[in-house]
């Protein structure tokens, strides 16, 4: 039902559904559809956009991928942040069984949503039928061995070829943010060429806010508050996103309450696979970080920060929020007892 180019599906049937929070990924995927399908001189007659969560424009849409295309290429119509795969009326359900069998072979409909369609839901089954789903959600923060896969494989296609320190060094430095990895590889195949490249190679070009981050965490382990706020308002400063900081940190706590639930674990790689730790290495220095601190301290600090990013998607006050969230960490990491 589906055909590969270059690491992307694309639909043999004529009805795409994107989905997923790693808007790059998607808004990638999205420019390679257009190059696939359109003909770049007859692009303004064949494509148009829609706002995918307003009926009539969806019923325009089913409408407008109806009509054969003009000239050379296929036509695309791209419903944008579409609501159907949360909720559908009987009367666009029964609009989309009518409509989607139908389609031309030279039209295709993309459906685009940052959420999860409901599977459960009738217009979700309806619209599998008749295309392919593709997923581009980001990996999970903490997940650092796929982190660490997915650069080594994205590294690829630049014609890199990094040394394992090299990856965990831009592990550190653009965690699953797909958008940064994307420019600091496009910076690096300018100045790699074919040989590989080391963490020492590469240190001095990558943007390293995820390095300034780990610092901020291990500033707040230690219980200092002042240099703490300072680094906050630094990293602010610099533009970090609110929720890819608070989920930076969340790594961090989530990796040390890991290592301090396995303080009797002795195999270091039995502790490293455990807590998702790419490099074995530096289980010994984390150790050493934990040491000191309670169990209930770290346990405590990770619900500080799942409150804070709820805080935050609710549409807190960023700012107020994360120094909130600075002085509560610093208090409970400061107590030894």
């Amino acid at each position: 039902k589906f055909i590969l180019i270059d690491g992307l599906r694309f639909g043999t049937m004529p009805v795409y559904f994107y989905w997923g929070e790693d808007h790059f990924r998607l808004e990638e995927a999205v420019k390679n559809l257009r190059q696939q399908v359109l003909d770049p001189l007859w692009e303004s007659f064949n494509f148009e956009k829609f706002a995918g969560e307003d009926p009539s424009h969806i019923q325009a849409a089913l409408a407008q991928v109806m009509t054969p295309p003009f000239g050379g290429g296929d036509r695309l119509v791209w419903l944008v942040n579409t609501t159907l795969g949360q909720r559908c009326s009987a009367e666009l359900l029964a609009d989309l069984e009518l409509t989607l069998p139908q389609i031309p072979a030279t039209c295709h409909l993309l459906l685009t949503s940052p959420q999860k369609p409901d599977s459960r839901a009738k217009v979700v089954k309806l619209l599998q039928q008749h295309g392919t789903f593709q997923e581009f959600s980001p990996i999970a923060p903490w997940k650092t061995a796929e982190i660490e896969a997915h650069i080594r494989t994205t590294a690829q296609r630049y014609h890199l070829n990094l040394r394992e320190d090299a990856l965990h060094l831009l592990a550190e430095a653009v965690g699953n943010d797909s958008r940064q990895l994307h420019n600091e590889l496009e910076k690096l195949s300018l100045f790699g060429g074919d040989r590989p490249l080391t963490a020492t190679d590469i240190a001095p070009l990558v943007h390293a806010s995820q390095q300034h981050t780990l610092t901020l965490a291990s500033t707040l382990l230690h219980g200092q508050l002042g240099t703490a706020l300072s680094q906050l308002e630094d990293l602010l400063q610099q533009n970090e996103p609110p929720l890819r900081l608070i989920a930076s940190l969340s790594k961090q706590f989530r990796t040390w309450l890991w290592i301090k639930l396995l303080s009797h674990e002795q195999d270091v790689q039995t502790i490293a696979k455990l807590a998702e730790i790419g490099n074995p290495k530096r289980v010994y220095i984390l150790q050493k970080e934990v040491k000191p601190i309670p169990l209930a301290a770290l346990t405590k600090s990770l619900e500080i920060l799942l409150r804070s990013e709820y805080s935050l998607k609710l549409g807190s006050d960023p700012r107020g929020t994360l120094r909130q969230a600075m002085v509560q960490l610093s208090c409970t990491c400061s107590r030894r007892s």
